[in-house]
C-alpha cells in the first residue's frame, strides 16, 4: 500500500500523485492526518445539514469545518502534531452536532457515511484509518476526479472565508453550501452529470465569498490605491509578514509603532501596501524579497523574524540559519515554529514574543532596491474606466491578458515571464496572486499612462478581475464576457486557483489556458469536458499561444494532461 496519496497541487510528482511524500515537503504522516480530519469533517456535515433544515445554525461548527478545510490546503500546515489535537475536536464536534440533532426532534436514521460515526483513540488507529479515506477510496476514476475538484475548491473557498471571517464579515449560505457539498461527494448515488453541477455550483459560491472578502478588506481598510511600493531597506531590526491574512498585517502594525521595528511584506502579502489604512505607519517600509518559494533564500538575507500568516511555507534547508526566527499563526503551522495563537475575547493576537525577538536582530540585508507599482483592483481600474475603454477604442490597446494565480518552482512557469516579454506592446497584462512576480519587475512600460502590468492584489482579488470585465462589458454594451478583447493565460499551484478557476468557469469565461500543467486529479473524460463546454486548453509554447490568444481562435483539443 502507498504511504500516501496527494495529488491536489501543481507540482504533484510526475504529474500523477505523490506516493511517499510531498512534493511540497509534507511527510506521509501529515498528509494522512489531513485525509482523516476531512473525513471526519464530512462526517459532521451529515448532521449540520440536517440541522440547518430545522432551522438551527452552529457556528463553532462552521468555524471548525472552514479552519480545518484551510488547513489541508498546500503549504499551509506540516504539525502532524496540531492535526491529531484537530481530530480529536473533530470527534467532540460531531458528537456535539448528533446530539443537537435528535435533541431538536431531527432523525440520525439513514446516515451512513463511516465518516459519521467512527472514532479511533490511538494515533495508530488514526494512522491506520487515514489510509483507507483518502482520496483513492472513490475508486471510480472520473466520479474521483469530480469529487476532488469539489473538494479543492471547499478548500480555496474556506481560506476566503476565514479572511473575511477575521473582519468579522460572514455568510451563512456559505458554509451552508461548504456542508452540503462535502456530503455530496460522499453520496456514491450522485451521477457524473449531477457533480458536474456541483462542481458548478462550487463556482457560484466561489464568485459570492470573493465578494464577501473584498467587501470586508475594503470597509475595513479602505480600497487599495495606485501604489509604488519601495523594495529597499532601512537600517531598523524588521519583521517580514508573509501570507494573506490582513487582520494579521493590521495588529502587527499596531503592536510594532513605536518599538523601532520595521515591518515589511513579503510574496502575496505585498497588496498590502496598497491599502490606505496601512500606509499611515511610518515603519511599515515596503516588500521584500520575491514570490514564495523563493523564501529560502530571501528569509536568509532578511536577518529578522518570519511571520506566517496563512499558507506558502517551504520546509528550510537543514542548513537554513532562520528557522528560529521563523513564527506561525492561524492556519498556517511547521514542527519546529513557534506559533502565535489565535485571538481570544475579542482581544488581539499577541505578538509581543516576535517584536521582542525581533528587537535583537540585525537589520535586513538589501538584496534590490528601487520600486513596484499595484494597487489596480476593481475601484481604482473603474476609476480609470474612460480612459481605458478610449485606449480600445482608440487602438491603443487591442489585448488584455488575464494572467492570475500561482507561482511555482517548475522550471516551466519561466514561459510566463518569456510571455510578458513578447506580449505586442499594444497589450496590458491583468493580475492578482503571485503569479505577478514572473513579469511585475519587467520594463514593460505603459500605454498612454496605462501601465502595462495592472496588478489588483492577492489571489483572492480575483474577483476584482471578474468586476473590471464586467465594466467593461458593459462600457462596450456587450451580452457575453467573452465577446471582450480579453484572452486568459492562467497559471495555477494550489487550491485557492482551483476556486477561482471555477469561479471564472460559473461565470460563463471561455477559452481560458491553464498551466504549466492541468491538474492531476482531472481524469481525461473530465478533461474532455472542460474543453467542450468551456474550451480550457493547456500551454505549449509562447508563439503558438500568442498566436491563438491574440487571433481568438481555438486551439484544437491538444491538451496535455
Amino acid at each position: 500500500m502507498e504511504k500516501m496519496f496527494c495529488y491536489q497541487c501543481q507540482e504533484t510528482s510526475r504529474n500523477e500523485g505523490c506516493t511517499v511524500k510531498g512534493v511540497c515537503g509534507k511527510t506521509a504522516d501529515v498528509a494522512n492526518m489531513q485525509d482523516l480530519l476531512l473525513f471526519l469533517c464530512k462526517g459532521i456535515s451529515h448532521y449540520t445539514v440536517r440541522l440547518r433544515t430545522l432551522g438551527i445554525e452552529i457556528p463553532q461548527i462552521n468555524r471548525f469545518i472552514t479552519d480545518s478545510l484551510f488547513m489541508t490546503i498546500t503549504n499551509a500546515n506540516f504539525d502532524r502534531n496540531r492535526f491529531i489535537t484537530r481530530i480529536l475536536m473533530a470527534y467532540e464536534m460531531r458528537n456535539a452536532a448528533k446530539e443537537r440533532l435528535i435533541s431538536a426532534g431531527g432523525s440520525v436514521e439513514g446516515i451512513t457515511y463511516e465518516g459519521a460515526f467512527w472514532s479511533g483513540e490511538t494515533e495508530d488507529e488514526m494512522a491506520e484509518k487515514a489510509l483507507e479515506v483518502g482520496v483513492l477510496a472513490s475508486k471510480d476514476e472520473d466520479i474521483r476526479s469530480l469529487r476532488e475538484l469539489v473538494t479543492y475548491g471547499l478548500k480555496g473557498m474556506a481560506a476566503y472565508a476565514e479572511h473575511a471571517y477575521n473582519l468579522k464579515h460572514e455568510q451563512y449560505s456559505i458554509y451552508a453550501f461548504m456542508q452540503k457539498a462535502l456530503v455530496a461527494v460522499t453520496n456514491d448515488t450522485l451521477s457524473v452529470d449531477k457533480l458536474t453541477a456541483l462542481v458548478l455550483e462550487t463556482g457560484k459560491y466561489g464568485v459570492e465569498v470573493m465578494a464577501l472578502l473584498d467587501k470586508a478588506n475594503t470597509s475595513s481598510y479602505g480600497h487599495p490605491e495606485i501604489t509604488k511600493v519601495n523594495l529597499g531597506v532601512r537600517n531598523n531590526p524588521g519583521i517580514l509578514i508573509s501570507g494573506h491574512d490582513l487582520k494579521d498585517m493590521e495588529e502587527l502594525l499596531k503592536q510594532t509603532e513605536g518599538t523601532g521595528v520595521d515591518v515589511y511584506t513579503h510574496s502575496e502579502m505585498l497588496p498590502a501596501n496598497y491599502y490606505p489604512a496601512f500606509k499611515k505607519y511610518s515603519h511599515f517600509v515596503g516588500n521584500y524579497g520575491s514570490s514564495w518559494w523563493h523564501q529560502t533564500e530571501d528569509f536568509e538575507h532578511f536577518n529578522g523574524v518570519i511571520l506566517f500568516t496563512t499558507n506558502c511555507i517551504v520546509p528550510p534547508k537543514k542548513s537554513s540559519t532562520y528557522t528560529d526566527r521563523v513564527y506561525t499563526t492561524g492556519a498556517s503551522g511547521f514542527e519546529g515554529f513557534k506559533h502565535i495563537g489565535n485571538r481570544k475575547d475579542g482581544k488581539p493576537k499577541d505578538f509581543s514574543a516576535l517584536i521582542a525577538h525581533a528587537k535583537r536582530c540585525a537589520a535586513p540585508e538589501e538584496i534590490e532596491t528601487g520600486e513596484i507599482t499595484g494597487g489596480f483592483a476593481h475601484n481604482q481600474v473603474i476609476a480609470l474606466a474612460d480612459k481605458v475603454v478610449e485606449a480600445v477604442k482608440t487602438g491603443a490597446i487591442r489585448k488584455f491578458f488575464v494572467m492570475g494565480g500561482c507561482d511555482g518552482r517548475m522550471k516551466g512557469r519561466n514561459y510566463y515571464t518569456e510571455f510578458a516579454e513578447n506580449m505586442p506592446k499594444d497589450t496590458v497584462i491583468l493580475t492578482a496572486g503571485c503569479a505577478k512576480y514572473r513579469y511585475n519587475k519587467l520594463p514593460l512600460g505603459d500605454i498612454n499612462g496605462i501601465p502595462r502590468v495592472l496588478d489588483a492584489g492577492q489571489c483572492n482579488d480575483s474577483y476584482s478581475l471578474v468586476k473590471i470585465a464586467l465594466t467593461l462589458k458593459e462600457a462596450f454594451e456587450l451580452d457575453d464576457l467573452n465577446d471582450l478583447p480579453i484572452a486568459y493565460n492562467i497559471a495555477w499551484y494550489e487550491q485557492k486557483a482551483v476556486i477561482v478557476l471555477l469561479a471564472l468557469l460559473s461565470l460563463g469565461v471561455k477559452n481560458i489556458h491553464l498551466g504549466p500543467t492541468l491538474p492531476a486529479f482531472l481524469s481525461p473524460n473530465v478533461v474532455n469536458v472542460l474543453v467542450n463546454n468551456f474550451g480550457i486548453s493547456g500551454i505549449t509554447t509562447v508563439d503558438e499561444d500568442m498566436r491563438i490568444l491574440m487571433g481568438g481562435q481555438k486551439r484544437q483539443q491538444n491538451v496535455n494532461v
